[in-house]
């Protein structure tokens, strides 16, 4: 009789041979035959039994091992360019492997998402477990949701989060990962449609209750890719730095240097300082100095520090977090200016006419020592006679010339005529368990005006520098609006009464004085809503095109590199124009300065969108406890499909659908931006004040519906919303004829309307 291998024997066999894992390969290597078979058979079983083994077909493999053909996900490129990938059919108990993809010259390019079947071996002594080569493509990006996990007998389904998004997705029971009903979940389109026509999902990532408060920013923060945990090695390396040295930087520790920030701030990476010239030359003139925090000592150009710097691109603030661009011992301490703390900086010393117009500036590295850390309020108050106890020494000789530098600019800027856009900001506030306690507008100051003044003129001395030195450098570009959205805007001021002339070419003079006419109206923060939203997006480019809005022909981002790397990247060409140290722009930098530009103006989207969706969110909460209540608003939007009514307590956006509108067809201009009743002509345009009732509020996607009750205080005709105030209203169908001639009717007088 041929002995029979043991367990563990059998075990050592396929983990040595994981090509040669069939019964029949198992049988041929211990020379197992004949009935002795079946034997062999039972042990294979109670392998398979016991969760050692997994059987796949006719192959038996270690399922907490990867089989030697497999197949894989490619990842984003890591921080060094590297590609990984994640194995799409790991099922066993420990964490999933990581395995590094090893392309050859002749193998076909790989991008993100990108599903391939791959021969995979597995390494000791590297960070990753296995390392993979390509055999064929076989698929591309999976379509992914993030949703509520609805547990049912035989699996669930994934009710999407996103706004507008209705289509629920089906996961088996052996895709769930084990996610209880409710949770919040990301999942991945996993084969074709199931039953009623539904995508088919498997679970990747569970993410815990959706209804914790503080889970508004984490869904965010999972939705749009922002990375939010510092790999360990740039922990290490932010930890292993020690403040830098006074030793080849000039001496400024004798100067007054403020910081002025938010009461909550928790870094200070600006100072500032001004006193009066006393060059007899520039009588009336004022100096004025910014020292910017010396990021640039810190991360250095190649560093883990300055990969992940650049692959976050800036950080991004939630009403309850900061995902910071740098960890907290360079953002909270080495790189913020702590009061009485000596620190690096950038410093720019800018001289200023009567006028406030810059006549010359100078940069240097230098040592400062911060006297005081201010907020914006206490400096405010101090300027208006109510300084308090520790504001009262720096009032006349620190506070007092930085408000007279600052009315000195005033003049300067009125010439320039950048865009004069006032648009409240609203605050969310949280209590300690995250919960919404109130919605609050922010108070505008002087004190807020005077460090954005003075930090715009840094920014300009430094794009000057920069194209003085002949140094390449990312400007901040914003270019003018586009003839269709000047357009637009031009529909919405003369449907509000104002009037924006065309045939010219167009300058922020020309905007401002449409602005200043609704000044005080009804219409004042519609047209400044709708003249930014005519606004090209900003982004950032090695190219100068100027900035529009500021109506600047030289701008860069230099004052903030703690949250920017545009700012790191300014700071870094300033440092190799001035020949201070060899942690200046590399040539890699410089090589890659395009892309750069380009992936930091995505990242500075994505956090905006970021931003916006936990706006959304938190308000949607805030409100939905108040759902069946009336508010009052405005239109802000006309689509075909309904109207977008900001509201005026909150500042919250919410949608009234067409099929909520009375009990009639409307007509959509698109041009006019109005709906128009086909059988009462009753017309709905942009700017109207409208009251409304909450008739839904759902703060895991952020949207609110509403009903719409009365337009400029008259009741809607036809009863109010279809339905009697229902969500689902019903539309009532009429002859053609008359529909055609009513839509006809609407368009002549839209078209009178437009020539008036």
């Amino acid at each position: 009789m041929t002995r029979i291998p043991s367990k563990t024997e059998i075990l050592d066999w396929i983990a040595e041979n994981p090509g040669l894992s069939a019964k029949r390969d198992i049988a041929k290597a211990f020379g197992i035959k004949g009935a002795d078979r079946i034997e062999l058979k039972r042990l294979l079983k109670e392998l398979e039994a016991e969760g050692t083994l997994e059987r796949r077909r006719k192959s038996y493999l270690d399922p907490e091992k990867l089989p030697p053909v497999t197949i894989l996900t490619i990842l984003p490129p890591d921080r060094n360019g590297d590609l990984f990938a994640r194995p799409m059919e790991w099922q066993g108990e420990a964490p999933e492997p990581r395995v590094f993809f090893n392309p050859r010259k002749a193998d076909a390019p790989l991008a993100e998402g990108d599903r391939i079947l791959a021969r995979v071996n597995e390494v000791r002594g590297e960070d990753y477990q296995y390392e993979a080569r390509l055999i064929r493509k076989i698929g591309t990006n999976p379509q992914k949701v993030l949703g509520i996990f609805r547990k049912a007998t035989e699996g669930g389904r994934i009710v999407p989060i996103d706004k507008g998004s209705d289509k629920e997705w089906l996961v088996g029971a052996d895709a769930t990962q084990g996610a209880r009903d409710g949770e919040l979940v990301e999942a991945e389109q996993a084969g074709p449609k199931g039953r009623m026509g539904l995508p088919r999902a498997r679970i990747v990532e569970r993410l815990g209750d959706p209804a914790a408060p503080r889970a508004v920013s984490l869904i965010a923060i999972h939705q749009h890719g922002i990375p939010d945990d510092f790999p360990d090695a740039v922990i290490a390396e932010a930890d292993a730095m020690t403040p830098a040295s006074p030793a080849g930087r000039e001496d400024l520790r004798h100067l007054p240097f403020v910081t002025i920030d938010p009461a909550d701030a928790r870094d200070h990476d600006d100072a500032c300082l001004a006193h009066a010239d006393d060059d007899p030359k520039n009588g009336g003139g004022h100096i004025v100095w910014v020292a910017i925090a010396d990021v640039a000592h810190y991360v250095t150009p190649g560093s883990a520090l300055d990969r992940e710097a650049r692959h976050r691109g800036n950080s991004t603030y939630f009403p309850d977090r900061v995902v910071p661009m740098l960890p907290d011992r360079l953002s909270g301490d080495l790189c913020s200016l702590h009061e009485g703390v000596a620190r690096a900086v950038l410093a720019v010393r800018m001289k200023l006419d009567a006028k406030g117009r810059k006549l010359s500036h100078r940069f240097t590295r230098a040592m400062i020592r911060s006297v005081a850390s201010l907020d914006y309020t206490e400096v405010q108050e101090a300027r208006d006679g109510r300084a308090n106890e520790r504001c009262t020494d720096l009032l006349p000789g620190v506070i007092a010339p930085l408000y007279a530098a600052y009315e000195a600019t005033k003049t300067a800027r009125a010439l320039r005529q950048p865009l004069d856009l006032d648009l409240p900001e609203r605050k969310i506030e949280l209590n300690e368990k995250g919960d919404v306690v109130s919605v609050a507008i922010k108070e505008r100051l002087d004190a807020h005006r005077l460090i954005e003044e003075f930090m715009i003129l840094a920014n300009v001395a430094a794009a000057e520098e920069l194209l003085r030195l002949r140094r390449p450098l990312l400007f901040r570009v914003h270019e003018e609006p586009s003839p269709e959205k000047l357009d637009a805007l031009r529909e919405v001021a003369q449907a509000s009464g104002f009037t924006l002339a065309k045939g010219q070419v167009l300058r922020t003079e020309h905007l401002n004085r449409l602005l200043a006419q609704a000044e005080g109206s009804d219409f004042d923060e519609l047209l400044n809503i709708t003249t930014l939203r005519s606004m090209t997006q900003a982004y950032y480019a090695p190219e100068n095109f100027g900035h529009f809005g500021l109506a600047l022909k030289n701008y860069a981002h230099f004052t903030s590199p703690i949250r920017r790397y545009a700012d790191l990247i300014v700071h870094r060409a300033l440092i190799l124009g001035h020949g201070w140290g060899d942690d200046g722009l590399s040539p890699q930098d410089t090589g890659m300065l395009a892309e750069t530009a380009r992936h930091i103006s995505e990242t500075e989207r994505r956090s905006m969108a970021a931003e916006r969706d936990t706006t959304d969110r938190y308000l949607a909460a805030y409100l939905s406890e108040r759902v069946g209540n009336e508010f009052t608003g405005r239109v802000s939007g006309v689509a075909r499909f309904g109207l977008f009514v900001k509201l005026d307590e909150t500042g919250a956006d919410g949608i009234i659908p067409i099929r909520t509108l009375g009990r009639e067809f409307f007509h959509f201009d698109a041009k006019a931006q109005s709906l128009m009743g086909a059988d009462t002509g009753t017309e709905i345009s942009v700017g109207q004040r409208v009251l409304v009732r909450l008739a839904e509020a759902v703060p895991v996607t952020g949207g609110l519906m509403l009903d719409l009750l009365e337009i400029e205080g008259r009741p809607l005709p036809g009863g109010g919303p279809a339905g009697g105030g229902a969500r689902r209203g019903k539309t009532f169908g009429r002859r053609p004829g008359a529909t055609r001639a009513k839509a006809a009717k609407v368009r002549r007088k839209v078209e009178r309307r437009r020539k008036t």
